[in-house]
């Protein structure tokens, strides 16, 4: 008996984009972790989602850019394809009730088209450590002045060696005023192979002898474009 083809699925009618945070404990939850939370999300919210073709349909669901597991973020971002034409700010508000508090919706517009991906260049972080500021601001001041870092981390490859200073765009660090701790402001740019922030506290802890303390709090403020000046755009606009 001759081999059925897998049905197809008509176009997308349209699709929105998203911005999301991740706070407080959720934080800890993996991107795996958010994709079925959203996925659930979505079903619960008879949200009209428009499906893949083959034997296993699945919603039609892009994300791009997420931050490392125990990161939280205010800059998360993913498109989804719709089987009919919705409001946006009707989707924003199913969708931030479906999700679970620490999971927040904070922005849906329609797609202008292209690669949402290709939009996220570089993220702002700001990374809050234990160790004494004045270290801090002498890690800082040796790594700035570095021409090359090279840190080592475990990828599914095996052990990798590669330039945390070649994607860190701007560095900088200031006191807390609350309880004295210090707080980097980091703008890193997406390379490959990607340099992730913890990546840049073990070239700080290299580059000074300094460790940077344990159980750094880690929050994406911004993601998207950025211009020559070193500024991060809306990746939305």
């Amino acid at each position: 008996m001759p081999r059925q083809d897998p049905p197809q699925q008509p176009p997308p009618a349209q699709r929105l984009r998203l911005r999301y945070a991740k706070r407080g404990r959720l934080r800890f939850s993996s991107h795996r972790d958010f994709s079925r939370a959203f996925e659930r999300a979505v079903f619960r919210a008879r949200i009209p989602m428009a499906y893949s073709s083959g034997f296993n349909p699945h919603p039609r669901i892009s994300y791009a850019g997420a931050a490392p597991t125990g990161s939280a973020s205010e800059a998360e971002y993913l498109e989804i394809a719709l089987a009919e034409v919705v409001v946006a700010a009707h989707v924003h508000a199913l969708l931030d009730e479906a999700l679970p508090p620490g999971l927040d919706v904070l922005e849906v517009v329609e797609s202008p088209g292209g690669s949402l991906a290709d939009r996220l260049e570089a993220s702002r972080w700001r990374i809050e450590v234990a160790a004494e500021p004045s270290a801090v601001t002498a890690a800082v001041e040796a790594f700035v002045a570095s021409h090359e870092v090279l840190v080592e981390r475990m990828t599914k490859k095996g052990l990798r060696e590669f330039d945390a200073r070649g994607a860190v765009v701007a560095l900088s660090s200031t006191t807390a005023q609350e309880d004295g701790s210090s707080v980097l402001d980091l703008v890193l740019r997406h390379a490959v192979p990607a340099v992730r922030p913890d990546d840049v506290l073990s070239a700080l802890t290299l580059v000074s002898g300094t460790s940077m303390g344990i159980a750094p709090l880690m929050t994406r403020l911004a993601q998207g474009p950025i211009d020559e000046h070193g500024v991060i755009g809306d990746p939305l606009v």
